[in-house]
């Protein structure tokens, strides 16, 4: 058996596919690594390009089918594009197949290859010969190939991919399943190609808080830092070998701390080596200043480099107090954050690195500092971002109201948290491994070996779970009726202020609004719900928010940030504070009225802000809420001061840091609101809105979101089509349709129109090889509007 099949194998047919239909295929372009420039050292090459897929929902032979029926992709990909609202997930079996060319100077290498998913259990063959399976659809599978292949010749992989729902991975079947899981391969594949003697790859090695390159900080202090490095050396050979293993840190490119080790290394044999570091006066990694370093190790034989590996670390400190409150390097922090399902419109799972970026940019601009990556392992890139834009995060693993008696289901859920925390344990922004199976009652026995798995695998780490036997307790809103008010470990409000509105139970206030209907007391309000509904949303949030500040809590994460499709539901889960398409609501801007004036950085929207929460039309409240982290917030109206008010402290907002400014007026008045923010009395920020008009114009913008629009990556990039009056104001209407139209290497993902919300039509578009000539442009058929096009290479 494979070394990287250490999850449990169920019992279903193999494949038995031959490739001899794959090499006549016209369509099956192999990819030449012959051509990549040879080198004596490690390598890691990209093979996201040249795939053929095909689909069905039953399990085919598909040896015999034709060469047309394959359909040339590229990865990340999904099997289907699905709807906005996605009732009719795709599940069944998909095959991929490549044809990749190795140079015969290789036979003296180890070549591995690493899918970064694959959804859900993936067989694979290498020439008709089947050579593994790896089941669970959020993780990286790894294969040793170098036994199976040919080379100076065609190689031949096939991947099989069964998303149907199992008993084995959890979680509940997709009909009951509160989120989509998607299917396909997802994320990258890369091949592995290094020397007999090489750092191993970290999913392989068999031992505990082994393979691979492992960082931990066993001091840290403003003064100096200690830094240990544990590397994982595999000599393959048939000779011993004399090594040598070099640690350079460095930062801006300058080496500021090095070290170095020489072994002998036994022939056929495994060596984990232990070098520490210390750095004098270190740029220390926090939320709000994310200094961030990069490790070179540098493997050597006989003074021959063999391997250079690059690690991004950030040297920080997380610890609690005997009152459970949370020190980051020695200073108190609150963690206000919010939890993150992955998921794009029409693309499900399938997105880039770069809109995992975006995605992080937006959290992080919304006032955020922690994400709870609910309910599975998100994506190295999206935890690549938090590392850089400074979010902390809780990282899990599948779970969500499951739990099977069968031992093969925990044997995979405890290889599934170890392999977790191996692919992600360098990740500065991590603070705890939520290896708990989420809203799951577990038995005390699999509770303790999961807390186990995570010590062993990370010692001195911190195990999270939703029961008490993990080192933080990790408690939603709804599920307690009165504060959880004498904590006996680290407590955070892991969930907030949707399900207790929606299903009427916050046992709070929720009488004084008698008079609403119930769908106007929920927080799950799409974007084109309107102005009432998206303020009780904001209220709704607001409230919780403060309640949770007069718990111990050390943090708490709104659920959720964007809307997102569920897989027993045929609408949105519309609790976003972001749309689906990434368009903010009211919401947004009460949290990020929330983080400090103080802080300001050039890689997220930050700094002084003011926001009129309000349509400002004929049907809009008289009592105008502003969100504002000033001191003191003007409001005027037509050029005439209404009043200039201090923040408006109650029982909503008597422990926010920036409760909201309210400004009664006495009647509506068309025209514009202006809301001038100070701060010791200096003006330090300014936000307006105005009566709409009728719709004039488009204004077309595209989403980057800190990150341009990447080519050759399968990159997906929002496009909003802005509905304006004549003085470029968006009109706040919903369900108008508007037509786009693309030149050269991008389209429109799932159609070529998009309805309105709240004055906004979004689509979502795909960039291909190259941006030259690359333009898109909007009509709005309604009233004979059409937008110049927009050159998207000069972004």
């Amino acid at each position: 058996m494979n070394a990287f099949v250490r999850t449990f194998l169920f019992s279903i047919p193999f494949l038995l596919a031959g490739c001899n239909n794959q090499q006549s295929s016209e369509n099956n372009k192999s990819s030449d690594i012959s051509q990549f420039p040879l080198s004596e050292q490690a390598q890691v090459i990209n093979i996201n390009q040249d795939w053929q897929f095909v689909k069905s929902k039953t399990d085919i032979d598909v040896t015999n089918l034709a060469a047309d029926t394959w359909q040339q992709v590229s990865l990340p990909h999904t099997p289907k594009i699905e709807p906005i609202v996605v009732n009719d997930q795709f599940q069944g079996f998909s095959w991929y197949k490549k044809s990749i060319n190795l140079p015969t100077q290789w036979q003296d290498k180890v070549i591995l290859v690493r899918f970064e998913a694959a959804m859900n259990i993936a067989d694979l063959w290498l020439n008709g010969e089947h050579i593994g399976q790896h089941v669970g659809g959020y993780l990286p599978f790894v294969v040793d190939l170098t036994e199976h292949l040919n080379f100076g010749q065609a190689n031949h992989l096939l991947v099989k991919l069964d998303n149907n729902d199992s008993y084995i991975t959890g979680p509940k079947p997709l009909e009951f399943l509160d989120f989509n899981t998607y299917g396909g391969l997802y994320r990258d594949a890369n091949l592995l190609v290094k020397n007999k003697l090489h750092i191993t790859d970290e999913i392989l090695a068999a031992e505990e808080a082994s393979g691979g390159i492992f960082v931990t900080y066993p001091m840290v202090s403003k003064d100096k830092a200690r830094v240990e490095i544990k590397t994982h050396v595999q000599n393959s050979d048939l000779v011993n070998q004399d090594i040598k293993l070099v640690q350079l840190l460095k930062k801006d490119g300058k080496v500021v701390a090095q070290a170095q080790a020489s072994y002998q290394l036994d022939k056929q044999s495994a060596k984990q080596v232990s070098q520490t570091l210390d750095v004098i006066n270190p740029e220390l990694w926090h939320p709000n200043h994310p200094n961030l370093y990069q490790l070179e190790t540098q493997l050597y034989a006989s003074n021959v480099l063999q391997e250079t590996t690059e690690t991004r670390i950030g040297i920080r400190e997380f610890k609690f107090d005997d009152k459970h409150q949370l020190y980051i390097n020695g200073e108190k922090f609150f963690l206000r954050g919010v939890n993150r399902h992955q998921e794009y419109p029409h693309l499900g799972y399938a997105i880039s690195a770069e809109a995992d970026y975006r995605d992080a940019y937006k959290i992080k601009s919304a006032g955020f500092d922690y994400v709870r990556l609910s309910h599975y392992p998100h994506s190295k890139a999206f935890m690549a971002a938090a590392d850089e834009l400074g979010l902390v995060l809780i990282d899990a693993i599948l779970g969500w109201q499951y739990y099977s008696p069968f031992k093969e289901f925990r044997e995979q859920i405890l290889q599934t948290c170890r392999d977790l925390i191996r692919r992600d344990r360098n990740h500065a922004s991590v603070i705890a491994w939520e290896c708990s199976l989420n809203e799951s009652w577990m038995p005390d026995y699999f509770l303790t070996s999961l807390n186990t798995a995570v010590h062993s695998e990370y010692p001195g780490s911190y195990s999270a779970g939703w029961q008490t036997g993990f080192d933080l307790y990790l408690q939603a809103r709804q599920h307690r009726l009165e504060h959880y008010s004498k904590p006996t470990q680290p407590y955070n409000v892991s969930e907030y202020g949707d399900w207790e509105y929606y299903a009427q139970n916050a046992g709070l206030s929720q009488d004084s609004w008698a008079d609403l209907k119930a769908e106007e007391r929920t927080s799950r309000q799409l974007l084109s719900t309107g102005e009432k509904r998206l303020l009780q949303q904001a209220r709704n949030i607001q409230e919780a928010h403060n309640d949770n500040l007069n718990t111990p809590a050390f943090a708490d994460g709104y659920w959720v940030m964007f809307d997102y499709n569920r897989g027993y539901a045929d609408d949105l889960e519309a609790s976003g504070i972001m749309s689906i398409f990434r368009s903010p609501k009211y919401s947004y801007y009460f949290y990020q009225s929330q983080r400090s004036a103080d802080i300001v950085s050039s890689d997220y929207q930050s700094g002084p802000m003011v926001f009129i929460a309000s349509e400002w039309q004929a049907e809009s409240s008289l009592n105008v809420r502003v969100f504002s982290n000033a001191d003191e917030v003007e409001l005027w109206l037509n050029g005439q001061l209404i009043s200039r008010n201090k923040p408006l402290v109650n029982d909503l907002s008597s422990n926010l840091a920036h409760p909201p400014f309210e400004f009664e007026l006495d009647k509506f008045e068309a025209g514009e609101l202006i809301a001038k923010a100070y701060i010791n009395k200096q003006l330090v920020a300014e936000h307006s809105v105005a009566t709409p008009g009728q719709v004039s114009s488009i204004e077309l913008e595209i989403d980057t979101s800190g990150k341009l629009p990447a080519t050759g990556v399968n990159d997906a990039v929002f496009v909003y089509a802005n509905l304006t009056d004549a003085n470029g104001r968006v009109v706040p209407i919903n369900e108008q349709k508007v037509h786009f139209e693309t030149q050269g290497d991008v389209q429109l993902i799932a159609k070529d129109f998009a309805l309105s919300e709240k004055g906004i039509a979004s689509g979502l578009l795909k960039i291909g090889a190259s941006l030259e000539g690359a333009k898109i442009r909007a009509h709005y058929k309604e009233k004979d509007i059409s937008t110049p096009w927009l050159d998207i290479s000069e972004l």
